[in-house]
């Protein structure tokens, strides 16, 4: 395969002198950790990669998911299939021109040597609208496969004519079992470290740990850690005996303590449960600290927004009603966005939550009209607060005697709203005088006598 300029690949030398994330590079399908799904039998990105094609030709293939998932390494297998050149842009430094220059060359090698050109074009929510044009007229009729990656939702960054010529798949993060055999197979493969170096149990947790579902960053840690462990053996004392890779090791390459944190034990809800807590307790220093923990121990961001959205309801409430306006924001921006930007976002709802008034007035309101329905208490709804939108409800009684609130002065009916054996002697909702909801104590005072309660 050449590249744009009719380069060759890079000779064995230069290969060994290539990072280690490039080296260990997937060089068949079988070797491609995660992405079940996107590569399962039958899959259309399987299939282009095995060759296969439709009727028209092959398809091309937008590429959605977090940096570190195999965007590029799947690019170059789809480009090994049947003997198709290869071609590598980003849309950082790549301009129309040099679409049109990669889309004459692959009608040329497609008409004098029947043979595909696949164009990777990596972070293709770069390019404007005018840019994505630029690739319409090769896609449409076959001429190049394209194989775009994007870590952007592709519905706001990509134009609707070039997505409904492609077909999107989407990766997700490796967990951690996969991001550990990437690690093992690095430490042994003859591409990779070939042996000479033992990567201990802890070292290899905290790798993981800290590569939040990232293969390349895996890789990237791991190869500077080997560098510190072999920079501590002396001169001349290098045997048979591979170095070994500590946790010490790749906390100095990496410049980031071992953080006490399991994601599915103890300290996984005991964590969550402090960063909870020091939220209610308004220590916003200790809500930051917690929320630092949980992310550099990898916890998924959108496990924490959750917990956030529900901290916001149920600590801050009726004190700060915005608060559950930027919780929920947060969570659906952390989801579009992903780390590392997502730390900011979770940060501000942290922030916002810890400062805020705080009522949980809702909360143990309704916990106690939940213990009363469960108790049977409750009786039947009051005849005129029943629907009369089918046959027969006039006749039964259902809304006789109704009064239309917004008919009464001020908006409000004086009548009857709860059954009758809570009528009178329920007072779920008893507001503080914290925040925003200082106000409505007096109101809901005040609407109490009007609706004679």
């Amino acid at each position: 395969m050449t590249d744009l300029f009719g380069a060759a690949e890079p000779t064995t030398a230069d290969a060994t002198r290539a990072p280690l994330a490039v080296r260990m590079r997937p060089q068949t399908i079988d070797e491609v950790r995660g992405q079940r799904e996107a590569l399962r039998q039958g899959s259309p990105l399987r299939r282009l990669i095995e060759g296969g094609s439709g009727a028209a030709g092959p398809l091309s293939a937008i590429l959605w998911g977090p940096p570190g998932t195999g965007k590029t390494t799947l690019a170059h297998l789809v480009a090994t299939a049947a003997d198709r050149d290869f071609v590598e842009l980003s849309a950082v430094t790549a301009g129309v021109k040099d679409v049109r220059t990669v889309m004459d060359q692959a009608l040329r090698t497609l008409d004098l040597y029947g043979r595909h050109t696949v164009l990777f074009l990596d972070e293709i929510h770069r390019f404007t609208k005018a840019q994505q044009d630029a690739l319409l007229p090769g896609v449409e009729n076959r001429h190049v496969i394209l194989v775009a990656a994007t870590t952007e939702n592709p519905s706001f960054s990509i134009i609707a004519p070039l997505l409904s010529r492609s077909v999107l798949v989407t990766l997700t993060s490796l967990d951690d079992t996969d991001i550990a055999d990437v690690l093992d197979s690095a430490v042994t493969d003859q591409r990779g470290l070939g042996g000479a170096y033992l990567l201990e149990d802890a070292a290899r947790d905290h790798l993981v740990r800290i590569s939040g579902g990232d293969a390349r960053r895996a890789l990237t840690s791991l190869e500077a850690a080997a560098g510190v462990a072999a920079d501590e053996v002396p001169i001349g004392a290098a045997g048979d005996d591979p170095i070994r890779i500590t946790l010490a090791h790749t906390e100095q390459a990496v410049a980031t303590a071992a953080v006490r944190y399991d994601r599915t034990g103890d300290q996984h809800y005991d964590v969550a449960s402090a960063l909870i807590k020091s939220m209610r307790g308004s220590d916003v220093d200790a809500a930051l600290h917690y929320l630092a923990r949980m992310l550099e121990a990898g916890e998924d961001p959108r496990f924490i927004a959750r917990r956030i959205v529900i901290a916001a309801s149920e600590d801050v409430g009726m004190g700060d009603p915005t608060a559950l306006q930027t919780a929920v924001a947060a969570m659906h921006a952390v989801a579009q966005i992903g780390m590392p930007e997502a730390r900011i976002i979770l940060a501000q709802a942290v922030v916002h939550n810890a400062l805020a008034p705080k009522s949980n007035a809702a909360y143990v309101a309704i916990n106690e009209a939940i213990a009363d329905v469960r108790a049977g208490k409750g009786g039947a709804v009051p005849p005129h607060l029943r629907g009369t939108g089918y046959a027969g409800a006039a006749r039964l009684g259902h809304g006789k005697g109704y009064v239309y609130a917004h008919d009464e002065p001020d908006g409000i009916a004086r009548q009857v709203y709860l059954p009758d054996d809570l009528a009178g002697k329920t007072d779920y909702y008893r507001p503080t005088d914290r925040g925003f909801e200082s106000r409505l104590q007096e109101r809901w005072r005040w609407l109490k006598e009007r609706l004679g309660r």
